[in-house]
C-alpha cells in the first residue's frame, strides 16, 4: 500500500508538472514571450517627456499652493516609473541580464528611492517563488497589518483591538507605503544586505533621490510649500503604488509553510486579476493581469492581456479556480479579510490544497 501511495504521488507530480508545460508550450508557440523593444522605447520616451513637463510645472508655478497638483503628478509619475523598473527586474525589457540590472538599479534608486537589491530579493526571490506562503512571503509578514490569522492570536491589549479593526485602516496606511519603501531600502543598504551587489552605488543614487528631490521642491516652491509638496507626493505615491499591488494577493488563501503546491496552482490560486482591460492595465502597470504575470514573469506586460484568454480557458479545463474581480470589489474583499484575519478567524476549508486536490 505504501508503494502504491508513493507511485500515485509521483504520477500526480508528473501530471501537475505537465499541466504547466503544456500551457507554456502554447504560449511559446504564440510568441508572447518575445520582448517588445518598440513598446519599451515608447515607454521610456513618454516617461522622459512626462518628467520634463512635471519639472516645468514645479518651477513655473513657483511658490503657490497649486504645487499640490504638481505633487500629485509626481506621485503618479514615480509609480509609472516603478512599473518600468519592475518589468526590467523581471527581464521583460532587455535580453542582456546585466543591462536590465543596471537600468533597474538606476531607475529604482535614483528616480523612485527604492533599493533594487533589497526589492529584488523581497519581490522576486520570496514573493514570486511563494506567493501568500506563511513565513516565506514577506508581503504577508506581520507588521502594521496582520494577514495571517495565526499571527493575531499572539496579540494583546490595544494592538489586539487595532488588528480587529485593521481593515478600516487599510487605505490610510497605504499613504505611508511609499515612506516605508524608502525607509526599508535605506536600512537594507546601510546594513549591507547580501542581495545588494552594488551597495555604494545604490547608496549614492538613493541619497540623491531622497535628499535631493525635496531640496529641489523647497528651492522651487519655498520652504513651507516645498515640505508640504514632498509629503503629498509621498502619500500619493504610496496610495497609487500600494493600491496597485495590494489587490493582487491580499485576501487570497494563505498557504501553510509546510505545504507544497505545484507551480501552476501555486501561482494561480494565490493571485487575483482585476478586470477593466487595457485602461486598468495602464493604471496598474499590467499588474491587473496578476495571474498571467506570476505564471510568466518575464513576459512583457503589454502582452499579458493577450495571454489571459489562453490561461483562463486552460484553468477551466483543469478545474483550477481563476479569480477575477473589479478594483473596488477587490478593495472590499481586502477590508473584510483584514478584519477577519485581525480577529484570528480562518476557515480551514479555504485551504487551496483542500479545495483543489480533494478529488485527486
Amino acid at each position: 500500500m505504501l508503494e502504491q501511495r508513493r507511485a500515485n504521488r509521483g504520477t500526480d507530480k508528473q501530471e501537475f508538472t505537465s499541466d504547466f508545460s503544456a500551457l507554456m508550450a502554447q504560449v511559446k508557440e504564440a510568441g508572447l514571450l518575445a520582448r517588445r523593444p518598440g513598446w519599451n522605447t515608447l515607454r521610456f520616451v513618454l516617461l522622459g517627456l512626462s518628467y520634463v513637463v512635471a519639472f516645468a510645472m514645479l518651477f513655473l508655478i513657483g511658490e503657490s499652493w497649486w504645487q499640490m497638483a504638481t505633487a500629485v503628478v509626481f506621485g503618479i509619475l514615480f509609480t509609472q516609473t516603478a512599473y518600468v523598473a519592475h518589468d526590467a527586474a523581471h527581464r521583460q525589457i532587455f535580453t542582456n541580464g546585466k543591462v536590465g540590472e543596471w537600468v533597474s538599479t538606476i531607475v529604482g534608486n535614483l528616480f523612485i528611492g527604492l533599493s533594487y537589491g533589497w526589492w529584488l530579493k523581497k519581490h522576486n526571490a520570496l514573493h514570486h517563488a511563494n506567493p501568500n506562503k506563511a513565513g516565506v512571503d514577506g508581503d504577508i509578514a506581520p507588521g502594521a497589518l496582520i494577514f495571517d490569522p495565526e499571527d493575531a492570536h499572539e496579540l494583546t491589549g490595544l494592538r489586539k483591538w487595532l488588528a480587529a479593526h485593521q481593515g478600516w485602516f487599510f487605505f490610510p496606511l497605504l499613504t505611508l507605503a511609499g515612506l516605508q519603501l524608502h525607509v526599508n531600502s535605506v536600512q537594507a543598504i546601510i546594513k549591507g544586505q547580501s542581495s545588494i551587489k552594488r551597495r555604494w552605488i545604490e547608496g549614492i543614487l538613493i541619497a540623491i533621490r531622497i535628499i535631493g528631490f525635496p531640496l529641489i521642491a523647497i528651492w522651487a516652491a519655498g520652504p513651507l510649500i516645498g515640505i508640504v509638496f514632498t509629503i503629498v507626493q509621498v502619500m500619493v505615491f504610496g496610495l497609487h503604488m500600494g493600491g496597485s499591488f495590494a489587490p493582487n494577493h491580499k485576501g487570497q488563501p494563505i498557504v501553510p509553510k509546510d505545504v507544497k503546491i505545484d507551480f501552476l496552482r501555486r501561482q494561480t490560486l494565490m493571485s487575483r486579476n482585476i478586470s477593466g482591460g487595457r485602461p486598468m492595465g495602464f493604471l496598474m502597470g499590467g499588474l491587473n493581469y496578476q495571474i498571467e504575470h506570476h505564471l510568466f514573469p518575464s513576459m512583457p506586460s503589454v502582452n499579458l492581456h493577450k495571454v489571459q484568454p489562453m490561461v483562463r480557458e486552460y484553468c477551466a479545463q483543469k478545474d483550477i479556480k481563476y479569480t477575477e474581480t473589479t478594483l473596488f470589489e477587490s478593495f472590499g474583499i481586502i477590508v473584510r479579510y483584514l478584519n477577519r484575519a485581525g480577529l484570528g478567524q480562518a476557515d480551514p476549508f479555504d485551504c487551496p490544497v483542500t479545495a483543489q486536490f480533494r478529488s485527486r
